[in-house]
């Protein structure tokens, strides 16, 4: 989510726009061949996706790019994050490989893990932060191909979800068994961990310049809030069946609902899953939180603090 701007499509053949304050579509990008969008990512010119073993580039006004000209040049890749002017790609081999966008050549390959990279964070200062299946996380230099160092948990169950806090030089991780850690960046150490869920969690973000919660969503659906600095879950939050208002803005249903705060005793296994779809992504903007699902709707969490 950036400049108040959506972008969905992981698993299709289409990548789309959205703009959060008109609830509407704004732009389509269509996948040319048979590979589905592994990820991606966007600024004002232009989008960026992972197809498998390639990068395709969309220009916002039109203009199309694939590269490598042949797939299986490189390990297949699983995770993507973009800073201009490249693509950093996470890999099923374990390594870590940046591509120039303006060269379309791969600039450099680092060895993070033994095992597949599953997620990827950048910091501004040039740091590549990986988790991977093995669960650990593991910092390089991007300018020196360099790793630094290694964080890893007490608890096993592989890394699925990453996000570094610049502001607070926290690094936070989500596992595939529902725990949730935080380390020290300045001092390379565990903070704490917690598990929140006895599920895969897909999803972790915090707003931009924020240190005090940090938004979490996994496959039980349950979107839930925890502070930064402690881990303390504050909010488990679940979407209500019934809808309060429902419109429909070209081509797009729109349906208004209430959210339903949990309480600490709730059994999530007893809630329909109607009510709680599996939360794959989110981001988290102002007074709000975006969650795409596997269905084909995406939901606004709007808080009024």
């Amino acid at each position: 989510m950036k400049m108040g701007l959506l972008l969905t499509g992981v698993g299709d053949k289409v990548m789309r726009l959205w703009s959060l304050s008109g609830y509407n579509c704004v732009g389509e990008y269509y996948i040319p061949d048979s590979a589905p969008v592994v990820d991606f990512d966007f600024d004002e010119t232009k989008i960026v996706g992972l197809l498998g073993t390639r990068v395709g580039i969309w220009r916002r006004n039109g203009k199309r790019s694939i590269f490598p000209s042949c797939e299986g040049t490189f390990s297949k890749g699983l995770c993507m994050r973009y800073t201009d002017p490249e693509a950093v790609i996470g890999c099923e081999d374990g390594t870590v490989r940046a591509f120039d966008m303006y060269s379309r050549t791969c600039s450099r390959i680092i060895k993070m893990h033994a095992g597949p990279v599953t997620c990827l964070s950048l910091s501004d200062d040039h740091l590549i932060l990986s988790g991977s299946s093995l669960g650990s996380v593991s910092i390089s230099n991007l300018s020196s191909d360099q790793r630094v160092a290694t964080l890893r948990s007490t608890n096993s169950g592989g890394i699925r979800t990453l996000c570094f806090n610049p502001s607070s030089l926290l690094v936070f991780a989500g596992t595939t068994i529902g725990y949730t850690h935080c380390w020290d960046l300045r001092t390379m150490k565990s903070l704490w961990e917690t598990r929140i869920s006895p599920n895969v969690l897909y999803s972790m973000q915090h707003l931009q310049n924020d240190t005090s919660t940090l938004a979490v969503g996994g496959i039980d659906g349950v979107l839930r809030v925890l502070d930064q600095n402690t881990g303390v879950l504050s909010s488990c939050i679940i979407g209500d069946d019934r809808p309060m208002d429902s419109s429909k803005n070209t081509n797009v249903f729109i349906k208004e609902k209430k959210g339903i705060r949990l309480s600490e005793d709730a059994r999530i296994d007893k809630i329909p899953r109607t009510a709680r779809p599996p939360i794959t992504c989110l981001a988290v903007g102002m007074k709000k939180v975006v969650t795409a699902h596997n269905i084909n709707y995406i939901r606004m969490w709007k808080f009024n603090v």
